[in-house]
């Protein structure tokens, strides 16, 4: 794939897209028959968006390549981490707030922060030599 052909903006745009579509065909076919809850609905979602935020970036940044040199065990460890990260988060928000009446946006907000924070701060923790600055700055 050609990372020029669109800004990093654009490569998120399309990724988070493609990914909400594929965690709602998952909700729909997996996890609304299994009868979870609609409120936790937005975890497989949030997931989701998580590795399309973490790997655009590492895809698209020159300096972070060296990434893909990792042996895709790694890799795979990674994409778990982030995974179990955002859901464990994201959950946790939901159970926390869900008694306190806010509205279903607010909620899905709350869950979202907590999931992402999460998910990239376990990313960073397990590959922090990908964000040091080497140049001192």
């Amino acid at each position: 794939m050609d990372k020029e052909r669109l800004p990093r903006w654009g490569w998120l745009l399309v990724g988070l897209f493609g990914m909400t579509i594929l965690a709602n065909a998952i909700n729909v076919i997996v996890f609304e028959p299994a009868g979870l809850s609609e409120e936790y609905r937005v975890v497989t979602v949030i997931a989701g968006m998580s590795l399309v935020l973490i790997y655009v970036g590492v895809w698209y940044d020159d300096d972070r390549q060296g990434y893909w040199e990792y042996r895709w065990e790694r890799i795979v460890g990674d994409v778990v981490f982030v995974l179990v990260g955002a859901v464990t988060a994201s959950s946790l928000a939901i159970v926390a707030i869900s008694d306190f009446g806010f509205s279903q946006i607010v909620q899905d907000i709350v869950a979202m922060i907590s999931g992402f924070v999460l998910a990239w701060g376990l990313f960073w923790w397990r590959n922090p030599e990908l964000y040091r600055d080497d140049d001192g700055r």
